[in-house]
């Protein structure tokens, strides 16, 4: 009976070599394929007050690039030709998106803008758009979150491939805080999978 060697990308751990370039500022995290606006940590968040400055509405937006592909077999090294393995397909590489909001919503108490609290319950709008270079469409995710906590966190499914180097692309993203205000931000990305490829390739090499 053939023996069958999976091998295992670890991409978790190696986005740091595998994450995708950015056209304009934005976080590339390590451990994990996403970009950040604003650039930094967890906490880091845009933030705005209501004109009577009694409410402050932050946020933050995370792009998962999401990176899809398949296996196939190859044959184990002429000692051992039936030392089979699965490796990844460069063939088969796509990116299948995913955008991730993250909101906090603070109320003044008897000073404005220095004494707050993060109570009660908030309908929060998420929105965002995956452009083309020549501005064309080519994603949106947009959800109406009903009675959230003052802090929350919610990733939405894009739902669409993008095929590999097909150019730059710009994510317009919004948090809505209802009768609050909204926080918007853009970040840019770059579709090339040539870093994928060449660490496909690099790992094809190896029989461990």
């Amino acid at each position: 009976m053939k023996r069958t060697r999976i091998a295992v990308f670890a991409l978790a751990t190696s986005a740091a070599v595998l994450a995708p370039a950015l056209v304009q500022p934005a976080t590339a995290a390590q451990g994990s394929a996403y970009l950040q606006d604003p650039a930094g940590g967890e906490k880091s968040m845009k933030s705005m007050w209501t004109d009577d400055k009694n409410h402050k509405v932050e946020a933050q937006f995370r792009f998962h690039t999401g990176v899809q592909y398949e296996t196939v077999t190859r044959p184990g090294p002429s000692a051992a030709p039936d030392y089979e393995r699965k490796v990844p397909d460069p063939e088969t590489l796509a990116w299948e998106p995913s955008y991730e909001f993250a909101w906090a919503v603070s109320d003044s108490t008897v000073v404005k803008q220095a004494l707050t609290v993060k109570e009660g319950e908030h309908p929060i709008v998420v929105h965002a758009v995956l452009r083309t270079a020549k501005g064309a469409k080519a994603g949106e995710v947009r959800q109406e979150l009903a009675g959230q906590k003052p802090t929350g966190r919610k990733q939405v499914a894009g739902g669409k491939r993008i095929a590999c180097d097909t150019g730059q692309y710009t994510v317009e993203w919004s948090v809505t805080r209802s009768g609050y205000g909204t926080l918007t931000g853009t970040l840019g990305w770059d579709s090339s999978c040539e870093q994928y490829r060449t660490a496909f390739a690099s790992d094809q090499g190896k029989t461990r």
